[in-house]
């Protein structure tokens, strides 16, 4: 926002100059990003009266005047304008001025055989905005020439340039930053106020229809007859230029003037204008949401279409404004305008935005709206602007229909209690000379009581705090208010602080085994991967978002593994390839309420040679056993022993070649490979592979003491000795069951298992198949004897007889 200092003044006690002024507000969360100084645009400008006017002997669009600077002897001065003429008081550039918003300093210079000592200037040589072509002819009386223009224009002033935070929408006008400047300054407050007008409401041919409560929970439309449409006092305009706003009329430059000073948007409707909508005199105002068919001219000459995120406001249930953005062009004051319709409007912040972006259209008004406009001052402002109204257009202000649906403004109060030990226990201790010392009662009570608080004491060193209703929005914690007595009283004044005792840093457990994770698959040859959490809906137990940037991206993701399969996809398609990677991820779903948990996903598949010049260019796709074995490899790495079992759940994967994990009893996830189907359709190889484990299961089992102690297992010099065992076995039964079995069996001389062969086909018994496993025993204290180990052998046989009925081949 663009602070004129002439206009501060005239609202606070400045006690401070502009770069001190800058510097205060910028240490106290207002950056000033820019001092503009307008004292050096037009240095060396003067009030001069052309005293004689006659066209250039040797070019016809050039005039030669002669000009009375106040000097005593007039100056030759040759001016291009189309609107000179005799008598009229003009600034003047003398020769030796420098223009630095035109980058020209004046010299005498020869213009067609003529000398001209000096230029006549208008308001865009000097910097100012304004829609006059021509030079500036001044209409005040009295001047005195050769006097200094710049108090005439406005330009003896200095603009900040301030950038507020979100949270302070009290800090968009000049009344909240005249408030902050006080504050920080104890300067006096010199807040202009407007006594209420009384006026009958439900005349004839003015009413409300409000059908969205909820966005506009206040509207207030005021009928103002026998307005004069004409250019405002200078004083209006020049307060308007320091804030980078066009002056218009006198009625829009009231509305614009009042967003400036108290930061609540107004829009005047012509009446007459409203009314020929459908040619009826009775005016019904209404504020609905658009339908998608509906379009609206706006101020800015451009036709808008619709959609059912605009807020709008009607007459008789016909556009004729965007609601808190801009109004329309249908109805809007122009040279010949009598009657006005004055808007005064609270809008829900969230509504207009939505508005805002559908639109692609954001104004001063919607940028107010947006961060919530102050629900305490709607009627402070609109007197204001009421009685300029009156004094400024002399308009009769005829009548006032409100639809108020704003909690009791008087019981809006909010009392917060503040610690005097809370504050200096997150403040710590303040810089006092060379001492070092805390925060008092006393500095607390002069800082809130600034800022325009009540306190009442409660107790020793604590405080109920009541909140002024123009910080009613920001001001809701405790917290909050120690962040302001800190802001208050400057951060630089805090000491700062380094713990005694040091510590060296660490990672939690959960976050080393994460890397550790993460390594593993790395090692293994998978990229890691990133995708956005955001999906598009459709699926069951999806999470859908209430705004969603874009319909595509409106709800949260269910699992990881369909991300990673449009992932390879795309690969394919951009012919990088086969993509063999991992992404570690949120999901999200619904099940009794909102859940979520994090998982690590991963996919494998295509072709595993890079090169095929070994094996006469023929593809070796990644077979199940190999895929799995990048899996077995990293949960050895991590000490996880998972089992596996068939697992037909998941229709995107094949029905006999999935498998369910399971890590302690607990279900791990899902590994398996793509359904031929999906791999059809979306162009897949055959060979694709994918997994999806829950991240919790395993980090739980991790962060045990047995995985996280590491304990030293001794190993056997004595030799080993080798059995084999072969039988015929139902497909039905999982070679990790009869692994299991076996391992029971064996007991501790069984020191590992290992299947080395499977046949289907002749001779193998039907729905059944041949396995062969390598069993090998061995002894840590001594050697095993043969009778020793065909003992064991014989009740390894025996458990798998009646376990699972096997017939023995060995």
């Amino acid at each position: 926002m663009r602070i004129s200092l002439n206009w501060l003044r005239e609202l606070v006690e400045i006690k401070l100059n502009s770069e001190e002024l800058a510097e205060t507000l910028t240490m106290s969360g207002f950056e000033v990003e820019e001092i503009e100084d307008w004292h050096t645009w037009a240095d060396g400008v003067v009030i001069g009266k052309v005293v004689q006017c006659q066209p250039h002997p040797n070019a016809h669009k050039l005039s030669v005047c002669q000009v009375d600077v106040g000097k005593g002897e007039l100056l030759n001065i040759i001016c291009g304008a189309s609107n000179v003429r005799t008598g009229i008081y003009v600034p003047v550039a003398l020769v030796g001025t420098y223009l630095p918003k035109i980058d020209l300093k004046i010299k005498p210079v020869n213009l067609r055989g003529q000398m001209s000592y000096g230029m006549l200037c208008s308001l865009k040589e000097l910097g100012l905005s304004t829609d006059i072509d021509g030079i500036h002819i001044f209409s005040q009386e009295n001047l005195q020439l050769g006097a200094d223009v710049r108090p005439l224009l406005g330009l003896d002033d200095i603009i900040l340039d301030v950038t507020s935070t979100a949270n302070r929408s009290d800090a968009l006008s000049m009344v909240g930053m005249a408030r902050e400047v006080a504050a920080l300054t104890g300067g006096n407050l010199n807040i202009p106020e407007s006594a209420p007008i009384l006026l009958p409401q439900n005349i004839d041919n003015l009413s409300l229809k409000i059908s969205e409560l909820a966005a506009c929970p206040a509207y207030f439309s005021t009928l103002v007859r026998g307005v004069k449409i004409a250019p405002s006092p200078a004083w209006l305009k020049q307060k308007l230029n320091g804030a980078g706003i066009n002056p218009v009329n006198n009625i829009v430059d009231i509305t614009n003037y009042i967003l400036l000073e108290w930061g609540q948007p107004l829009h005047a409707f012509d009446s007459q204008r409203l009314e020929s909508i459908d040619g009826r005199e009775k005016i019904t105002i209404g504020v609905r949401f658009a339908s998608i068919e509906e379009s609206l001219k706006t101020l800015d000459g451009k036709t808008r279409k619709l959609s059912k995120q605009n807020l709008v406001i009607t007459a008789n249930n016909k556009p004729v404004a965007l609601a808190g953005i801009m109004g329309g062009a249908e109805t809007e004051i122009h040279s010949g305008t009598e009657n006005i319709v004055l808007e005064a409007a609270l809008f829900d912040p969230v509504v207009i935005r939505r508005s805002s972006r559908s639109s692609g259209l954001r104004s001063e008004s919607s940028a107010r709206y947006e961060r919530e406009v102050n629900h305490f001052c709607l009627e402070m402002a609109l007197y204001r602007a009421l009685s300029l109204i009156e004094e400024l257009a002399g308009g009769t202000i005829v009548a006032q229909e409100i639809a108020d649906n704003r909690p009791d403004l008087s019981i809006c109060n909010r009392s917060i209690e503040l610690r005097l030990e809370r504050i200096n226990q997150v403040l710590g201790p303040i810089e006092l000379g060379d001492n070092i010392d805390e925060l008092t009662s006393v500095d607390v009570e002069n800082i809130l009581t600034a800022l325009g608080c009540k306190l009442t004491t409660s107790s020793h060193a604590t405080w109920t705090v009541t909140i002024p209703p123009y910080r009613y929005r920001d001001l809701e914690e405790e917290i909050d208010l120690i962040e302001e007595i800190a802001r208050l009283y400057g951060y630089e004044r805090f000491c700062e602080t380094l713990p005694e005792k040091p510590e060296a840093g660490y990672l939690p457990i959960d976050q080393e085994l994460l890397r550790k994770l993460r390594a593993s698959f790395r090692a293994e040859g998978l990229t890691e991967l990133m995708h956005y959490s955001l999906v598009k809906p459709g699926e069951d137990k999806q999470i859908a978002l209430n705004n969603p940037l874009f319909a595509e991206y409106s709800a949260l993701r269910t699992d990881l593994i369909a991300g990673l399969i449009d992932a390879f996809q795309y690969n394919l398609e951009q012919g990088n390839g086969s993509l063999n990677g991992f992404e570690i991820g949120r999901v999200f779903w619904q099940e009794e309420g909102l859940q979520e948990t994090d998982m690590i996903a991963g996919i494998m598949g295509g072709d595993i040679i890079y090169s095929h010049w070994q094996n006469s260019g023929k593809e070796e796709p990644m077979t199940w056993f190999a895929a799995k074995g990048i899996l077995e490899s990293v949960f050895t790495q991590m000490g996880l022993k998972v089992e596996y079992h068939p697992d037909r759940q998941d229709s995107r994967l094949h029905p006999g070649r999935t498998a369910s994990l399971w890590l302690g009893g607990s279900k791990l996830g899902v590994f398996g490979q793509l359904h031929p189907q999906l791999r059809q359709e979306k162009d897949l190889p055959a060979s694709v592979y994918v997994f999806q484990l829950d991240l919790d299961v395993i980090l739980d089992l991790l962060e045990r003491d047995e995985f996280l102690i590491s304990t030293f297992k001794s190993y056997s010099s004595y030799p080993v000795s080798n059995r084999d065992i072969a039988f015929f076995a139902p497909i039905s039964i999982s070679v990790a069951d009869i692994e299991k079995v076996i391992m029971n069996a064996g007991k501790s001389l069984l020191d590992s298992v290992e299947l080395f062969d499977e046949y289907h086909g002749e001779n193998v018994p039907s729905r059944q198949r041949s396995l062969a496993f390598h069993l090998t025993y061995r002894a840590s204290d001594r050697t095993l004897k043969d009778d020793e180990v065909e003992n064991i052998h014989n009740r390894i046989r025996e458990a798998l007889v009646e376990k699972f009925g096997v017939s023995l081949r060995s």
